[in-house]
Order: C-alpha cells, then sequence, then structure tokens
C-alpha cells in the first residue's frame, strides 16, 4: 500500500450520529484542534442546514484551523448550499441518492430528478466559488453504470471526488474492490471511501479500497458513529502503516 493516504475525518458529522452522542460546541471546537494538531487532510466540521449553533460553531473551526480543510456536509437541495455558503467552508460536500430503493421506494422520485437536482447544486457552489465533493449515498446497492453516468456529469462540472458511501454497511472487501476498480478504470475520478462496521467490516472495506485505487479514507475517533460505527481512525492509521511497512520489506 504505497500510495499516499488522504484521511476525512468524520467525528464531527457521522460520528456525533453515534446513539446517545451530541457533543457541546467546546468539544467540537477541541476535536477539531486535535484532528488539525495531527494534520489529518479535511475536517468534516457539520451540517450548516441543522441551524444556528451547528454554524457559528462551522466558523469557529474555520478560524482555529491551521492545516485541515474544513468541509460542509449537504443534503442534495439548494437550501442546504446556502446555508453552507454562510459558512464560507473550504468543501461543500453534497450527499446524493444513488440505489433505486433510495431514489423510488424512500423518495418517491426518479432518477431523472435526482441528476436534475445534482447538476442545480454542483452549479450553486461552483458558481460561488467552491469545491465541491459529491457523496454516492448507498452507493453499494446503486447500479454501477449510473454511479459512471453521476460521475460523469459532476465531472463536466469540474468536481474531482466522489464519496462512495456503504451507507447501510452491507458491502465486503471484495465487492467494494469490484466497484472502486470499475469506477476508477472508467471514469478517472477520485474516490473517497466511507465505510460502516455493521459487520466488523469497516476497516477491511477501508483497506481494500485504498489498494483498488480509493485515494481518501473516511474516518472517526473511535470509530464511533451511526448504528456500529465508522471506520476507526487510530486503527486505521496503525494498520495501514503495517501494511505499507510490509510491502517495504517485501
Amino acid at each position: 500500500m504505497d500510495n499516499e493516504i488522504y484521511i476525512v475525518d468524520t467525528t464531527l458529522r457521522d460520528g456525533e450520529q453515534c446513539a446517545g452522542k451530541a457533543f457541546s460546541i467546546d468539544e467540537k471546537i477541541e476535536i477539531a484542534k486535535y484532528m488539525d494538531k495531527m494534520k489529518i487532510y479535511q475536517i468534516e466540521a457539520g451540517i450548516p442546514a441543522m441551524g444556528d449553533l451547528e454554524k457559528e460553531c462551522i466558523k469557529r473551526i474555520l478560524e482555529i484551523r491551521k492545516n485541515s480543510l474544513i468541509s460542509a456536509w449537504n443534503r442534495m437541495n439548494k437550501d442546504d448550499i446556502f446555508h453552507s455558503i454562510e459558512c464560507k467552508p473550504d468543501i461543500i460536500h453534497i450527499s446524493v441518492p444513488t440505489s433505486d430503493i433510495q431514489i423510488y421506494s424512500n423518495l418517491g422520485k426518479d432518477k431523472k430528478w435526482v441528476e436534475e437536482n445534482l447538476k442545480e447544486c454542483v452549479f450553486l457552489a461552483r458558481d460561488k466559488g467552491y469545491e465541491v465533493t459529491i457523496g454516492f449515498e448507498d452507493a453499494s446497492r446503486a447500479d454501477i453504470s449510473y454511479l459512471i453516468n453521476l460521475c460523469e456529469i459532476i465531472m463536466s462540472m469540474g468536481v474531482k471526488r466522489v464519496r462512495y458511501a456503504d451507507t447501510v454497511g452491507i458491502s465486503m472487501p471484495s465487492l467494494i474492490k469490484n466497484s472502486i476498480k470499475t469506477l476508477v478504470n472508467n471514469t478517472g475520478i477520485e474516490i473517497e471511501i466511507h465505510a460502516h462496521n455493521d459487520f466488523g467490516m469497516a476497516i477491511p472495506i477501508s483497506l481494500e479500497a485504498v489498494k483498488s485505487g480509493a485515494k481518501y479514507v473516511d474516518c472517526t475517533l473511535g470509530g464511533i458513529g451511526e448504528r456500529t460505527g465508522n471506520c476507526n481512525l487510530q486503527e486505521f492509521l496503525k494498520i495501514s502503516n503495517a501494511f505499507s511497512k510490509r510491502n517495504k520489506k517485501n
């Protein structure tokens, strides 16, 4: 594992979805300071659309950071994007439903609706000068050809990175390997892996994604997060470093 890995820490966003967990603003600031001191590549600081306190916290994190990029998470709607623009983050992240279950069953929409709203949101953020990353929500259950189509759409609008999210935590390393390689080989877009630990696979999936071409890995402190959690930051760094050292010896 010789390729460089960029860590995206989502403790302040997905980590806070852990049952019974709600950080105070001061706690969020301290966590962000710690991540910034560690020179974590990117900190996902929160969801501006949640309200004024969340926006104030994100603004304070932007003021105190010295090393890390700061991103804000958004649903795929323009109101969310306007809330993020108010915070002036480095990166605006837009989460996009991609599986048929989410699009047709959960939302009662179709793929044309997804594509039109995606274009509107990306244009809004890009027109204001922001770097945009896109999250493929429930990518593990999505048609890979549709993901390729979405990649082509956003790449034509200047987006360089997508988050492949195993939202419901059902994927396995072998499946991730095939999906990531297919996306990289067919589009050349940069991939960020977002794994959940429902079957204890968050770290194996993240490692396999990196070996298959992903450059960015989402983690949280202690692996906290929705349901059984996310990829454990400390454990992933330790294991990935061990893999790198072993490969160099070989």
